[in-house]
């Protein structure tokens, strides 16, 4: 099998993959999700809802997500990631446009955990092809282009939700959720179209593979895993863990942050998101380009370390640089683990196994990510300031560099 033979494009079907993967994630998780942190002030305020309701809203989200990721791998078996994405994304889109119906706390939570549900399967069968298209080689810098697609949706949110706030009034959130849920479905018609489940439906290889590459390591790397009995996956478990439980407090309350305690006005709070999603464009691509050289385990060093730093100086309440380099160290490698994680686990169980073994770890991911919104809520509500919540997550990040640095190299690379 040879590409040139049946690839009439001028580059490889699979970098057109990792594109609309890109947009993919702007719907899931872009748009799905970190859309929440720009609307959860002005939603907020209209509902009466607490810091507590607020943190479950979030909760609630992901524990949608750890629904989806824990059918993921059955599912993909047997539908392949291209209709589970599809189909996960119209739930996406559809429950959004709903929620700008919402008249109280129970009825945006039972959505929103729909939502989750969307966003869980789409993302997990994303990040998923990676390893069916791309060999080790390459797998870090797709992913990488695939994860822009957050940034993007927070630069786009960051400027879109208070323009639209702003324009609309006190209804300017219902507002949003509807567009945006229109968006999202147009995104899922679009991923439907061009995703495949494998290069072998357009007579490719994977990029990164050449005939002899196949022939030496496809045999080992295709084996089948029992992920279960790995101890490996339980440790890169235990970092996605530790990531899902820090960041997502970040991405929540950070907004909330500047609005109730900093007393920034929410369409500077919303510049500030932006400038996380400008830095975050860089986060996929640089940090998964570095672990493709530096190896996974260093890669998970850095970023931990600037994930610690983002959010000790956001704890400390610091003025002026202090608050911008907090944004800075959180922007920069916002979607960096998820991009390492998914080149990881195609690195160690191999690609015949990536799918499973990836939505179990995320699984774990999102038992972490379902911790930490409620807790960092109920903290502030007894403290009165999100502080706590933040020097919590710097505990963990740092906890998360030792476990990294700790990690072992996985045995088809020995």
């Amino acid at each position: 099998m040879v590409d040139s033979k049946v690839n009439k494009l001028p580059f490889h079907y699979g970098w057109l993959i990792a594109v609309t993967g890109t947009f993919c994630i702007v719907a899931c998780l872009g748009l799905g999700r970190f859309a929440l942190g720009m609307l959860l002030p002005s939603m907020g305020k209209s509902l009466n809802m607490t810091y507590s309701q607020m943190g479950y809203v979030g909760t609630g989200n992901f524990v949608g997500y750890l629904i989806a990721v824990f059918l993921a791998g059955n599912v993909i078996a047997r539908y392949g990631q291209r209709l589970y994405i599809f189909v996960s994304l119209i739930l996406v889109g559809t429950t959004m446009i709903l929620l700008s119906q919402g008249s109280n706390f129970y009825y945006i939570l039972f959505l929103y955990i729909l939502t989750g549900i969307g966003s869980g399967g789409a993302n997990v069968s994303m990040m998923s092809l990676v390893s069916s298209w791309f060999g080790k080689k390459k797998r870090g810098k797709a992913a990488g282009i695939m994860t822009i697609g957050s940034g993007f949706a927070i630069v786009f949110s960051g400027f879109f939700v208070p323009f639209i706030n702003q324009a609309k009034g006190e209804n300017g959130w219902r507002w949003n959720w509807a567009i945006l849920g229109f968006i999202v479905i147009f995104i899922a018609v679009f991923c439907f179209i061009i995703l495949r489940n494998s290069p072998q439906e357009m007579g490719v290889t994977p990029v990164g593979f050449d005939n002899s590459e196949i022939k030496n390591i496809d045999e080992r790397v295709n084996e089948e895993v029992n992920i279960y009995k790995n101890p490996l996956i339980y440790h890169l478990g235990a970092i996605y863990f530790l990531f899902g439980y820090t960041y997502v407090i970040y991405a929540t309350f950070i907004v909330t942050t500047l609005v109730k305690e900093r007393n920034f006005s929410e369409s500077i709070a919303g510049n500030f998101w932006s400038i996380v999603g400008f830095l975050s464009l860089l986060s996929g691509p640089l940090f998964g380009t570095l672990s493709d050289k530096l190896g996974r385990k260093a890669g998970f060093a850095i970023v931990f370390f600037f994930q610690f730093m983002a959010y000790i100086l956001i704890a400390t309440g610091l003025p002026g640089i202090f608050l911008y380099a907090s944004i800075f160290f959180y922007g920069v490698v916002a979607w960096s683990i998820p991009t390492i994680m998914a080149a990881a686990v195609g690195d160690y169980v191999g690609r015949r196994n990536s799918a499973k073994a990836f939505g179990f770890i995320t699984f774990i991911f999102g038992i972490g990510q379902i911790i930490g919104p409620a807790v960092a809520g109920k903290l502030a509500e007894k403290t009165g300031s999100f502080s706590s919540s933040f020097y919590m997550a710097s505990v963990m990040a740092f906890l998360a560099i030792l476990l990294s640095l700790s990690l072992k190299k996985p045995a088809i690379l020995r």
